[in-house]
């Protein structure tokens, strides 16, 4: 945690794709951010705890959260079962030291497994004592909305215990994320910061970039003595090192500045 802020802000390794760990430890030890999210990918690397602790060691910043293969593109990764992606999940946070892991809503042709997801979602919370934190997703624009997710892409009706919100994909789903977090109140776990204009695109700007209230939703964070992290998760795949790296500066100061704003104004 940044002391002078009172916010942990770590780095999500999806921020420096198609680069791997590796790179995504360097480029957030020389930036200066508290910790890193790896998102479980095909590369090997992401799901490699030997690997990871020995990266977690070298830059000495912590893995504070481990997000689940839960995406389209991540399907095969674990195998094909996904109560089997998360339990391999689980294991890699536990072998890495992460207290939290990230999991998008079953797809809605996923029918079995969602009918158990909230139940299978809390018992392993019991169970291994973990954060499984569900992130807020958005429907399928093409003409008209599609359901894409069972029980639902919005978090906040469902009765999960812990869950994570993503201000790109609130964006996206147009919603209205001030007042999801004000829905959630301490269910809230664990923040992907980042932006959107609301297209139909999931954009993940840099924070500010876009037209989410990214600067009053820290304000409040910090209002609410939010004890969860920060993971930066934005979009640098087009852009040469040098830009990468000032996005995710940008995005750093973003999160430690107004933070801290929202401190002093309690």
């Amino acid at each position: 945690m940044s002391e002078s802020t009172g916010v942990t802000v770590t780095l999500s390794t999806s921020s420096v794709y198609p680069l791997g760990p590796a790179q995504a430890f360097e480029i957030a030890e020389s930036l200066g951010y508290d910790g890193i999210e790896v998102m479980v990918l095909a590369d090997p690397a992401t799901q490699d705890a030997a690997g990871l602790r020995e990266l977690s060691e070298r830059h000495g910043l912590p893995i504070r959260s481990i997000h689940a293969p839960t995406l389209l593109v991540t399907q095969r990764v674990y195998g094909t079962s996904p109560w089997d992606k998360v339990d391999r999940s689980i294991e890699l946070a536990h072998d890495v030291d992460a207290d939290v892991v990230v999991l998008h809503p079953p797809f809605r042709w996923q029918k079995e497994y969602a009918a158990s997801f909230v139940e299978g979602v809390a018992a392993r919370e019991k169970e291994f004592g973990l954060i499984l934190a569900v992130e807020n997703m958005y429907p399928w624009r093409a003409g008209r909305h599609v359901q894409a997710y069972l029980p639902g892409w919005d978090p906040v009706p469902q009765p999960y215990e812990h869950v994570t919100l993503d201000l790109s994909h609130a964006a996206t789903a147009r919603s209205d994320v001030l007042q999801m977090q004000a829905d959630l109140g301490s269910r809230l776990a664990h923040v992907h910061l980042t932006d959107g204009s609301g297209s139909p695109k999931d954009e993940h700007l840099v924070p500010g970039r876009g037209s989410q209230p990214c600067e009053e939703f820290l304000h409040r964070l910090a209002r609410d003595s939010y004890e969860g992290v920060v993971a930066v998760e934005v979009g640098t795949r087009k852009q040469k090192a040098e830009g990468r790296e000032a996005y995710l500066r940008e995005s750093l100061e973003f999160a430690r500045t107004h933070f801290a704003r929202g401190l002093a104004d309690r």
